[in-house]
């Protein structure tokens, strides 16, 4: 039976490239592992920020796309969890943040979890999630961060939805996912979160979904998030993914060869983007481990013109 293994990475919206940069480097400590473009519009850049190793499932990456910001709302990705070890590095980072002026709120119990909830300075929605330091993570020697409090990878990720249960349908049925749980929304109690699980579950490999279809469809911009993907280990199992997408009649992209892994994009029917992307072969494919991210990476079908998409960007 296909199994999604967990998340893969997320993707959002920066419209201050080098802002963005400087948080997630200096703030957060990220790695940038990968310094490339929007293969689909090549005048933007295209930001992976990861553990030290670039490890499927801890990246959060960025289109450099100069639009106003987000409009929030429902039918969108509300907020992504990072996961850190421990009650200890909940509170270090709550004094971070609040020292560089990053909105901040206090560290709670959510879930079961103690989690704490911030926005940078686009009005990204995060929030730092104790993982209790189970799971892979790779860290990076280089990053301001002490090792013990780095951030660890991604998850979970909540959507926010005016009609659950089609959602829910493609989740279970589609996806293989599990519902487990349910709890209180943090900010709006009297709306209830799910909690669906992936392969073995945890904070690395769960979506949370929120039922709201009292707030106004979310307007796409800066702050706001692209698309969620979904850890598919080998091309193989990537393969028979899209093959069960075409058995079930789901509009596609078809798989879409992105160079460090392979994509499946597809809409939920709230209108979320999904993609499941290969954790092979990985960032190191054209570059050597010990320097990803120092230069601008191209995919060898874009090396040609170099030139031409180097003279288009802004130097970061």
């Amino acid at each position: 039976m296909l199994q999604l293994t967990g998340i893969h990475h997320v993707t959002a919206i920066s419209a201050r490239i080098q802002q963005n940069y400087d948080f997630y480097t200096r703030v957060l400590g990220m790695r940038l592992v990968k310094r490339t473009v929007n293969q689909d519009d090549t005048s933007a850049y295209h930001l992976f920020y990861a553990d030290g190793a670039g490890s499927p499932g801890s990246d959060l990456t960025f289109f450099d796309w100069p639009l106003p910001r987000e409009r929030r709302g429902t039918h969108s990705i509300v907020r992504t969890g990072l996961r850190v070890n421990g009650a200890e590095t909940l509170q270090w980072w709550a004094e971070r943040l609040r020292t560089e002026g990053v909105p901040v709120g206090e560290v709670v119990l959510r879930d079961g979890r103690l989690t704490l909830d911030f926005e940078d300075p686009e009005g990204q929605r995060l929030m730092l999630v104790d993982d209790g330091g189970v799971g892979e993570f790779v860290p990076w020697q280089q990053s301001p961060v002490p090792v013990e409090h780095q951030i660890r990878g991604l998850g979970p990720v909540m959507l926010s939805v005016a009609r659950p249960g089609l959602t829910d349908a493609v989740l279970r049925m589609v996806m293989g996912m599990e519902l487990q749980r349910r709890y209180p929304h943090p900010e709006y109690p009297d709306d209830t979160v799910y909690v669906y699980a992936m392969g073995t579950g945890g904070p690395a490999a769960e979506v949370h979904v929120v039922a709201q279809p009292h707030l106004p469809p979310a307007q796409p911009g800066a702050g706001g998030v692209h698309h969620v993907a979904f850890r598919v280990p080998t091309f193989a199992e990537h393969q028979a993914w899209a093959q069960r997408l075409r058995e079930l009649r789901i509009p596609n992209s078809g798989i879409v060869d992105r160079y460090y892994f392979r994509s499946l994009y597809f809409h939920e029917p709230n209108g979320i983007l999904f993609e499941l992307a290969t954790d092979e072969p990985g960032f190191a494919v054209d570059e050597p481990a010990d320097a990803l991210g120092e230069r601008l990476a191209l995919p060898p079908f874009l090396e040609p013109r170099r030139a031409q998409i180097e003279a288009g960007l802004k130097p970061l």
